[in-house]
């Protein structure tokens, strides 16, 4: 396949991108006790982009015969053609990038085809009925499993020659619990880029849902979080989601053209002197983090990106429309989900470097605050870098001691504010967006962390 497509974009006078895609999918999920679905799909196919005068025309088929590539292309060709006529704007030019060649495969020493359905199977009945009998108060209990593995072949005709290889594994528990009428939900999950064993290389099965079964039954007797602003400790958990939802896409080129907050900000002052916040397509610090991607959609060796550097703002994320509208180099971000999707500028691994704090002196900052840790299963983020999102668990530090859990806390706030309140970086560092996939417009793995932190903001609750 990579030689057939090397010869059809070798005989173009036109830019153009073939990116074949086969991947295999499965997930396994248990309810209750009862097997809800067991499912697997394959898909194959190719994506076409072709530029022509300024305008990108798309097409995608599923026939991988040369003369369906072919009629593809001719296709793909005909729409930039017959669009250019209504578009008001043209693109410049695509920026001069690294463009990949070679095959780079998945680092593991356990694909997930030496694992045979049985296996997972039993994984997530077994873990299922774990969480049914975490005790008297649990109600409910949910398990999935879910396996993404791509190979993918991306060829331009300026350079381009990569095949790619992905594994994609996630695991995921919900556990209820209720009493007198009052429910309150545990959830916990995992999720890497890698094979089996690599899944469970930190956290086992077991732990991930005995965590599930703990977060439900302690918010049962836990009083409700009391609302204000609040010096508190983020644990990497949530500290990958200020990164990633409230302040990675407002970097996101295309966001920024729209009129995000950051428009006007390079060089500018956006967070404490403490921060360095970065996009890469590596695992950066700690092993098998969900967006590794060595080879973007475009073809373009991917890097690790300097968004923020000590406090201040350094650069955008960009595919190679937007490094020429910005006269720099491509960073790597464009990526699509399956191959009938066009290439979207989107996130990999983004992440704030570690400092020289432990754990112990960054709670020993706090006199009367919060420990949050853990996306709750609520929460939203704009262009504006305003955000609010629902805490999984929420404990009050008084002098230095981390106590009682308090439920239904939300945190909110501008996210670069956030940064600014910034006194201390921890030195420990965890990837923890785990299982489930960011939204825009088409999904995408990604993954998100960094290390403890302290700052302050804003806490939602319930007034007494």
């Amino acid at each position: 396949m990579q030689k057939l497509l090397e010869g059809i974009v070798a005989g173009s006078t036109d830019w153009i991108e073939l990116r074949y895609q086969s991947r295999s999918s499965r997930r396994i999920v248990a309810r209750n006790g009862q097997l809800e679905e067991s499912s697997s799909n394959l898909l194959a196919g190719l994506g076409v982009r072709s530029l022509v005068d300024g305008v990108f025309g798309f097409a995608s088929t599923t026939d991988l015969s040369e003369e369906g590539i072919r009629r593809a292309v001719a296709a793909a060709q005909a729409a930039a053609k017959t669009s250019a006529g209504a578009k008001k704007k043209r693109i410049k030019g695509l920026a001069d990038a690294k463009l990949a060649v070679g095959t780079f495969p998945v680092s593991t020493d356990d694909p997930l085809d030496n694992h045979p359905l049985e296996e997972k199977l039993d994984l997530v009945m077994r873990l299922d009925e774990r969480v049914r009998g975490g005790g008297e108060d649990i109600v409910s209990s949910m398990v999935a499993y879910s396996e993404l593995q791509d190979e993918k072949i991306i060829v331009t005709s300026d350079g381009a020659s990569a095949h790619v290889f992905d594994s994609k594994p996630d695991l995921m528990v919900l556990a209820v619990a209720g009493k007198n009428g009052d429910q309150t939900m545990g959830y916990d999950s995992l999720g890497i880029t890698g094979g089996w064993s690599d899944l469970f290389a930190l956290v086992s099965g077991d732990e991930v849902a005995d965590r599930a079964i703990r977060l439900a039954v302690d918010q049962l007797s836990a009083p409700h979080a009391a609302g204000g602003t609040s010096v508190v400790v983020l644990h990497p958990s949530l500290v990958g989601i200020l990164c990633h939802e409230a302040i990675g896409h407002t970097v996101e080129a295309d966001i920024v053209l729209g009129g995000a907050v950051t428009s006007d900000k390079i060089g500018k002052v956006v967070g404490s002197e403490l921060v360095t916040l970065c996009d890469s397509g590596a695992t950066e610090f700690a092993p098998h983090a969900v967006g590794i991607l060595p080879v973007d959609d475009e073809g373009v060796l991917t890097q690790r990106t300097v968004l923020i550097e000590n406090g201040v703002l350094r650069s955008f994320l960009h595919n190679r429309e937007t490094a020429a509208h910005y006269d720099v180099s491509p960073t790597g971000n464009a990526r699509a989900y399956v191959y009938s999707d066009d290439p979207l500028i989107r996130m990999r691994n983004t992440y704030i470097e570690p400092g020289d704090t432990s754990l112990e002196e960054l709670l020993g900052g706090v006199k009367d605050g919060y420990y949050l840790r853990g996306l709750g299963m609520s929460g939203q983020a704009d262009s504006n870098a305003e955000f609010m999102f629902g805490v999984q668990e929420a404990r009050r530090v008084v002098d230095g001691k981390v106590g009682e859990m308090v439920r239904g806390a939300t945190i909110s706030g501008n996210a670069f504010d956030v940064l600014k309140s910034v006194d201390a970086v921890g030195a420990d560092f965890a990837w923890d967006h785990s299982a489930g996939a960011c939204g825009k417009g088409q999904a995408a793995k990604v993954d998100a962390g960094g290390p403890h932190l302290r700052c302050t903001l804003t806490i939602g609750g319930r007034q007494a």
